[in-house]
């Protein structure tokens, strides 16, 4: 085997398996010996106007993105099939996935700018704290990224693969990673970075 599929395999065949092991025994740790800390500072009485906003339009747009996610990426074939085309799909997650991403990336972005923007906020905010908000903000660009790519891929076939890579990631199927050794670069990153 190669460096290359050494690294793919890893990559996408063992480290997503890694990553959900540590969610969830780290979830079922933390939530067994400190279980009052599953939040971050409420910065609420400071500034409260930007936060609502942002707020709002982050979760709801997050929201809307994870759901589709999950609906696109883990729903039976034979039920998508039946409503809609591979490329009627893919067009719809398109559509529907670009909305709700630019809603949110604006959303995460006022949230961002109210935290580094106020001094009262930034100096309330934990180092993780922004840390985290900027990988969500990350994700999200990602995530958008990946939809103008999908336009020159209007036939499903990538979709295809990506799905079939979910299912295959959920169903422990050791031949996950092979799937892809294709997708281009913008889609791995932003599976990498949401595992």
């Amino acid at each position: 085997m190669q460096y290359d599929n050494y690294l793919n395999l890893f990559l996408f065949g063992i480290y997503p398996y890694v990553c959900l092991s540590i969610l969830l025994i780290g979830s079922l740790i933390r939530f067994d010996r400190e279980p009052y800390t599953w939040k971050s500072d409420s910065s609420q009485l400071l500034r409260k106007r930007q936060l609502s906003l942002g707020s709002n339009l982050f979760h709801y747009g997050v929201i809307t993105v994870i759901l589709g996610h999950f609906i696109g990426f883990l729903a039976p074939h034979w039920a998508i099939d039946w409503f809609l085309s591979p490329v009627a799909h893919q067009l719809l997650a398109m559509v529907i996935g670009g909305i709700a991403g630019l809603i949110a990336i604006v959303g995460m972005t006022i949230l961002l700018a109210r935290r580094l923007g106020d001094q009262r906020v930034r100096l309330n905010s934990r180092k993780w704290d922004i840390a985290v908000a900027f990988m969500l903000w990350a994700q999200l660009a990602l995530g958008l990224l990946t939809v103008p790519l999908s336009a020159f891929h209007m036939d499903g076939a990538l979709f295809e693969v990506l799905t079939t890579y979910v299912k295959s990631i959920v169903t422990f199927n050791g031949n996950a990673a092979m799937l892809m050794t294709s997708v281009p670069i913008v889609y791995k990153l932003h599976i990498l970075l949401g595992f």
